[in-house]
């Protein structure tokens, strides 16, 4: 990867879009911007990557997304070996055997349970573990490296002012204070739970829940002590502490709560130790870093040309997956329609649709954060105030199913989307640990391998896709007449019977985020049709 090099060439006086942070959110964004073919400028405070690992699970739906633009093989050579555990180990005391074991399949073992599903249950990307400092690197590796990307590291954004038709940033470089102005057709917020452009936009959160001070001991070590009941991802302790093994061998990280009010501690490592309760030699200390739990949703994803992703829009713990995951999501979803809107296609409400598709999830996922979190507090509770280790092996037993969230990360519908053509009728079921495969509009098209193997995901357009399955061409006038007023909409035949046993309609329209935004078993007549595409780009 390219090492950083400080820009030399000047601003210039206007970007289509200023993105603010270049860590997984807002470089996946504008990466996903210039799939699309639109520029960007990024401008990111840090000149080097995050010293400190942060998440380390991107879900099976963010895999699919960021195959989309190419960077999902590096990500898994980056990654944690396909064939480690994805294990939860709750601890009650540690010379005893743990109280209970969460047991989910490895990346080999997923793909080995889905090898040879075409029924649509079927993810086409398994989840991936790799450190986020480690995903910042590859993806703000690419953003460097793109022509259609202008990326400022050590650069901060000081004021921004939106005048309805264009923001005016001041943007700063941080090493000798020297400000410049920039006018941005847009200005995106990817600058973390303290955002600048949130605070400048007047944004407000609402929180739900508790907010607690953690600490984190990040260190390398190779005694066999800590693998002393097998390998694992995660260990879950009665005594307050969560150890992480980072990299399947001997990065880890040992996290506890402090109270507020209380004092750093001297030796954060000594109380790591002493909750987990046992002793370990350590090789390095590699970071401490302290931060802040909480569960916050922005009141808005939007004012006026000012738009938030990630962690600016919403900030939840690391249980459970949801908070980069979500922030993913975003990007991709934002970044279409930002770039569909500068390329001249969109009508003024598909914008409108980034809140009204991306908050709702969010706010879902702050809830099923807080399913976990629940668990996790409640576990030392329970444990300090005598419960007995089959009482603790039950209640944790009972709650098992929570490591097993397919449906979370792919089921999200965007049922209140204005730009989306929704069905009446009942929606289909939701299944906490199962892909529902359905292509009733909002939902995510089922991914279906079609007979020479070729995922049909990677036989999609960049922009809008009509899969045909009529064997009649049905589709094709409707294309036509989608490229005769500039809508980049691509025609993809296809005669397999397992995607028609799944997909349920004749003719389905995808958008470049594999969700459906219609279907239909009968051409729509061509006033109707004209009137579908104004809908399903906001028109």
């Amino acid at each position: 990867m390219r090492e950083h090099v400080p820009a030399t060439l000047p601003l210039p006086n206007s970007t289509p879009v200023l993105i603010v942070g270049a860590g997984p959110v807002g470089a996946t964004l504008a990466l996903e911007l210039a799939h699309h073919g639109v520029r960007s400028t990024v401008v990111e405070r840090s000149t080097t990557v995050s010293a400190y690992p942060k998440m380390d699970f991107i879900n099976g739906r963010s895999m699919e997304l960021l195959r989309r633009l190419g960077v999902a093989e590096e990500i898994r050579r980056r990654g944690v070996a396909p064939d480690e555990p994805f294990t939860f180990l709750w601890v009650a005391d540690p010379a005893e055997p743990p109280v209970s074991v969460w047991e989910y399949p490895s990346v080999t073992g997923l793909r080995e349970r889905y090898a040879g599903v075409t029924d649509g249950s079927a993810p086409l990307e398994p989840y991936q573990r790799l450190q986020g400092s480690l995903l910042e690197e590859v993806l703000r590796g690419r953003v460097r490296e793109h022509p259609l990307i202008d990326l400022r590291e050590g650069w901060s954004l000081r004021e921004s002012a939106d005048d309805g038709s264009v923001v005016e940033a001041v943007v700063a470089e941080d090493a000798n204070g020297t400000e410049h102005v920039l006018r941005a057709d847009y200005l995106v917020g990817c600058d973390g739970g303290g955002s600048t452009v949130r605070r400048l936009a007047g944004i407000g959160t609402r929180s739900s829940g508790p907010s607690t001070r953690h600490c984190d001991v990040f260190f390398r070590s190779e005694d066999p002590a800590l693998a002393r009941n097998g390998k694992f991802f995660l260990t879950i302790s009665a005594g307050g502490a969560t150890l992480v093994n980072r990299d399947g061998g001997r990065t880890w990280t040992g996290t506890f709560v402090l109270p507020e009010g209380e004092p750093e501690p001297v030796d954060p490592l000594g109380v790591v130790k002493e909750r987990l309760g046992f002793d370990f030699a350590v090789d390095e200390v590699l970071n401490v870093a302290y931060w802040y739990g909480r569960l916050a949703v922005a009141d808005s994803y939007r004012q006026g040309r000012v738009f938030l992703a990630g962690d600016s829009a919403h900030q939840f713990y690391p249980t459970g997956g949801h908070g980069a995951n979500t922030g993913l999501g975003d990007a991709c979803d934002l970044g279409w329609k930002l770039a569909a809107t500068l390329n001249g296609w969109a009508g003024p409400r598909l914008l409108d649709s980034y809140d009204a598709e991306r908050r709702p999830v969010a706010l879902f996922n702050r809830e099923m954060c807080a399913n976990l979190l629940a668990v996790w507090m409640r576990f030392p509770q329970l444990a300090s105030v005598g419960a007995t280790r089959p009482q603790l092996a039950a209640y944790l037993g009972k709650e098992s199913f929570q490591i097993d969230n397919m449906g979370i990360h792919f089921g999200y519908r965007y049922t209140a989307s204005p730009a989306v053509r929704h069905e009446d009728g009942p929606e289909p079921d939701w299944r906490w640990q199962e892909i529902v495969p359905t292509t009733r509009p909002g939902g995510r098209a089922p991914h279906v391998p079609l007979a020479d193997g070729t995922p049909l995901y990677d036989r999609l357009a960049a922009g809008f896709t009509l899969v045909d399955l009529s064997r009649e061409n049905r589709g094709k006038a409707l294309v036509e007449q989608a490229e005769r007023r500039g809508l980049p909409v691509a025609l993809l035949t296809v005669d397999d019977a397992d995607v028609r046993a799944v997909w349920e309609r004749d003719l389905v329209l995808v958008r470049p985020d594999h969700h459906v935004a219609w279907r239909g078993d009968e051409a729509p007549d061509p006033r109707a049709w004209e009137g579908l595409l104004d809908h399903v780009t906001g028109g």
